[in-house]
């Protein structure tokens, strides 16, 4: 059975379709990920065992006007359909690709499987987006999904909206890691001389506005202590300030991103962690379950989390620390008090467990019993 996963990024960085084509792989599908080519990546190229193909476009550096994007999307949409309409299964990774799917089975391939996975909550991604934009994409997304096989999402409540817009179940595969057992490290105290009675607090992820960084930023600037710190760990448009305010400040901290196999050994080396302390500004936001946020509770680390439903949810469930209840840097820090009152081993042992209870191991057996169910049927 061949599976064709098309996304339309670089797969430079894509973590969950990655482990979705290895978890297939494994199982004996015959499996291809198509994706946008970008220099200096390989057109057709190998990454840890998957066969990729990244589609040429020679419209590709045209301007990022409207209606050149739509040019280059048929570009796309030309050359995925030319050669791979015989798919038995095309996976399709969000709901730009979904059409293109939908366009095969409709007029090129009856007896194709449309397997859409939803790595957000699309019709609503983006902060102050206009309620038209999201009424047109419901339009379009409720058209598509009639058309799918299987469905796949990444929580629960927006797993719940699927099913109340469009009484589609989809089958919920969080974004987590293979289970990997922590082993504690210093790396931090090591290169930034922290003291050993201090807490350090970890920030992992893009450093971008629209994240309420400048809140947790504020939260700090204002506590007079270093019975906490913070280390922010990544890239994006505060790098900058945020290195300015480590040369000020004896509580701010920056460290560049590092590679995937190595993060580990860093998220371990923090006390306790904050997960994209996000305003909840869209839909999408209020329903996260961010794959940082299964990453530090695979490091066994207490969170702090702004009260978003689906995190605030599994912190309070599984006691894995604190929500904060107030967006205001006070806020934060009453938070973040809270917090260092209660007990480490405790929140360590329960992070652990539910690492383990939501780690890839137990998503990939919901996703190949979903593939198995389709094959019988190919």
């Amino acid at each position: 059975t061949s599976v064709t996963l098309v996304v339309l990024n670089n797969f430079k960085n894509d973590s969950r379709v990655l482990k979705e084509a290895q978890t297939l792989k494994n199982k004996g599908y015959c499996v291809k990920v198509v994706a946008l080519h970008e220099e200096p990546l390989l057109e057709f190229d190998n990454v840890s065992n998957i066969s990729i193909h990244r589609i040429r476009l020679k419209t590709r550096n045209w301007s990022k006007h409207k209606i050149i994007q739509i040019i280059k999307y048929m570009e796309f949409l030309y050359k995925f359909i030319k050669e791979y309409k015989k798919s038995d299964i095309l996976h399709c990774n969000d709901l730009d690709t979904l059409p293109i799917g939908v366009l095969i089975k409709i007029f090129f391939n009856k007896k194709v499987k449309i397997v859409y996975d939803a790595h957000e909550f699309e019709i609503n991604q983006k902060p102050h987006q206009s309620k038209i934009s999201i009424k047109l994409l419901y339009f379009l997304e409720k058209f598509l999904i009639k058309y799918t096989d299987a469905c796949f999402t990444v929580s629960e409540s927006i797993a719940d909206e699927y099913y109340k817009m469009y009484a589609v179940k989809p089958t919920i595969l969080y974004n987590s890691p293979k289970f990997i057992k922590p082993k504690k490290t210093d790396i931090f105290r090591e290169k930034f001389s922290i003291k050993q009675s201090s807490t350090i607090m970890l920030y992992q992820g893009g450093l971008s506005r629209g994240r309420g960084l400048e809140l947790l930023l504020d939260a700090f600037k204002i506590r007079k202590d270093n019975i906490v710190v913070i280390v922010f760990m990544g890239y994006g448009e505060l790098e900058g300030y945020i290195n300015d305010l480590t040369a000020k400040s004896g509580n701010i901290f920056y460290h560049e991103a590092v590679s995937p196999n190595e993060l580990l050994d860093y998220t371990s080396a923090a006390d306790i962690a904050t997960v994209s302390y996000v305003n909840n500004n869209c839909l999408n936001y209020y329903y996260c379950m961010p794959n940082k946020f299964f990453e530090y509770t695979m490091a066994g680390l207490p969170v702090l989390v702004s009260n978003l439903k689906d995190l605030s949810e599994n912190v309070k469930k599984y006691n894995l620390g604190v929500v904060v209840d107030e967006d205001t840097p006070c806020g934060i820090n009453n938070a973040i008090d809270k917090l260092l009152q209660m007990d480490f081993e405790v929140l360590k042992a329960n992070a652990l467990k539910f690492a383990k209870e939501n780690s890839w191991e137990i998503q990939e057996k919901k996703m190949i019993a979903v593939y198995e169910e389709l094959k019988n049927g190919c």
